[in-house]
């Protein structure tokens, strides 16, 4: 009993023990697990705290952060501004630099400018002065063609006289004519003339184209106009002033004209110089081509060597009236007088004829055959060509080289042709003088014929007129192969514009 209590004992005591040790266990366990608990509590709040401290810092490192990033936010702004004050400054700096800029840039214009109207001013002042001086020195040339005369005419009446002891009458003109033609004039006064010789009552016949009425300046003088704009304007003239210009100075040059035609000519051949005054103008009533009579005169020499003509109070015209001459009373408004002697210029002195044709080689050179016989070869074109055509003599008198007649009914006339055997262009002025020529011998056409070329002002003008014909040397050549059949050369030396080799070869 007692062995099986022992045994229960010691079972209950092993229970007790196993009750014990795992009472002890589970409050190890539990201490443990407390232990535990508290170690994960501190380690969590170490971790809390360390999170919490993490937190703090990276919440003082944003702060931090973001302060600095503020800062340089306001370093950069404040740098911005400062750059942006700087570009102001600058900008303002060259603002104000290109206001002064400008504003010296005004002045200097300004002042150029004001210099500028100076010079200006002070040009016109001096073309002012420069033209004034012109009309005075134009005056003083009309004063004193008169009075300076050119000396040495007198030591040509030898050759005058052999002239005509030569050729006769013709020959007397042609030397009467080349002298005079060397004679000097002031520009603009010498006009076209031309001669005729009677020698059975040794009278020369003389007629000339006088200057027209612009030659007598209507400005008395000329001022500068400080104007917007400036310039410079004439003082006009008094008409009845302008009009005693032109008056005497017409009558001057007729006295110079007839006292140089008894210079040139011997006392035994010419005794009377005839002279009639002409000049070109437009009637104003009907705009056409006019050629008034404004002095006529006949004079002997006995009476015309008894005038003292370098007296500086001799009235060139009450001069002209005390050689009986009809003097214009009104030549400026070129009121015509009638004529003392009527040349009789429609006859012309006619030349021998001459065969050019047969004569010339096989291809002639135009520019080298001598002016008779190019006038000649010319005369045989228009022949060939259907005009009925003589030839003038080498005193080409009113620069006529051939007179042709065209005998149809309806297109037919007087037809002027003037050859001009030459290298160079054809001055226009030529033209001009054959349309001259034409209207005083009313001819119906003109023809220019020429080795060389027109310009084309030329042209124009021939154009206008409607009855003029220019030919130039590429259609000179063209009609003598056509109707002559000569295939001629043209000695130029150099191609005129618009040529080509075959034109002249």
């Amino acid at each position: 009993m007692a062995r099986k209590k022992s045994l229960a004992a010691q079972v209950v005591q092993a229970y007790r023990d196993a009750q014990k040790a795992k009472a002890a266990e589970a409050k190890r366990q539990q201490q443990e697990q407390a232990r535990r608990e508290k170690a994960a509590a501190q380690a969590q709040r170490q971790r809390e705290r360390e999170a919490a401290k993490l937190e703090r810092d990276q919440a003082q490192e944003w702060v931090r952060a973001k302060k600095e990033k503020e800062r340089q936010e306001a370093e950069q702004a404040r740098k911005a501004e400062q750059v942006v004050r700087d570009l102001e400054k600058r900008q303002a700096a060259r603002e104000r630099e290109a206001e002064l800029k400008k504003k010296a840039l005004a002045r200097e214009v300004a002042e150029a400018a004001k210099l500028a109207k100076q010079r200006e001013a002070e040009q016109l002042r001096q073309e002012a002065e420069e033209r004034t001086e012109a009309v005075r020195q134009q005056v003083a040339l009309m004063q004193s063609v008169l009075v300076e005369r050119p000396s040495g005419l007198r030591a040509h009446r030898g050759a005058v006289e052999e002239a005509l002891l030569r050729q006769g009458p013709e020959g007397l003109m042609a030397a009467v004519d080349q002298v005079l033609a060397a004679v000097p004039y002031p520009e603009g006064l010498r006009g076209a003339w031309r001669s005729a010789f009677a020698p059975e009552t040794r009278e020369l016949l003389l007629e000339i184209d006088l200057p027209g009425q612009d030659v007598a300046p209507t400005a008395a003088h000329y001022r500068f106009k400080a104007s917007v704009p400036p310039a410079v304007v004439p003082q006009p003239r008094k008409d009845a002033e302008v009009k005693e210009l032109y008056r005497t100075l017409v009558a001057r040059l007729s006295l110079r004209a007839i006292d140089e035609a008894f210079a040139v000519t011997p006392h035994s051949l010419v005794n009377v110089v005839a002279f009639n005054g002409h000049v070109h103008s437009k009637d104003r009533a009907t705009g056409k081509a006019i050629r008034p009579c404004l002095v006529s005169v006949r004079s002997s020499r006995e009476t015309f060597e008894d005038l003292v003509l370098d007296e500086p109070e001799l009235d060139p015209v009450t001069c002209l009236r005390h050689l009986n001459a009809v003097v214009s009373q009104h030549p400026y408004d070129l009121e015509p007088v009638r004529p003392v002697v009527t040349f009789d210029l429609s006859k012309y002195k006619r030349a021998p004829e001459v065969d050019v044709v047969a004569g010339l080689d096989n291809r002639p050179d135009l520019v080298a055959l001598d002016p008779i016989e190019f006038e000649h070869l010319v005369r045989r074109l228009f022949e060939a060509i259907g005009l009925k055509a003589w030839v003038t003599q080498a005193s080409r008198d009113d620069g006529v080289d051939a007179v042709a007649t065209n005998e149809d009914p309806i297109m037919g006339g007087l037809c002027i042709i003037q050859a001009k055997r030459t290298k160079n262009t054809v001055p226009t002025e030529a033209v001009r003088a054959l349309a001259g020529v034409m209207h005083d011998k009313a001819a119906a056409k003109g023809i220019l014929v020429t080795t060389a070329w027109f310009g084309k002002a030329s042209h124009d003008f021939a154009q206008r007129t409607g009855r003029m014909q220019l030919i130039d040397g590429r259609g000179l050549k063209a009609l003598l192969q056509e109707h002559l059949n000569i295939d001629a050369l043209i000695g130029l030396p150099k191609l005129p514009p618009g040529w080509e080799t075959r034109d002249v070869r």
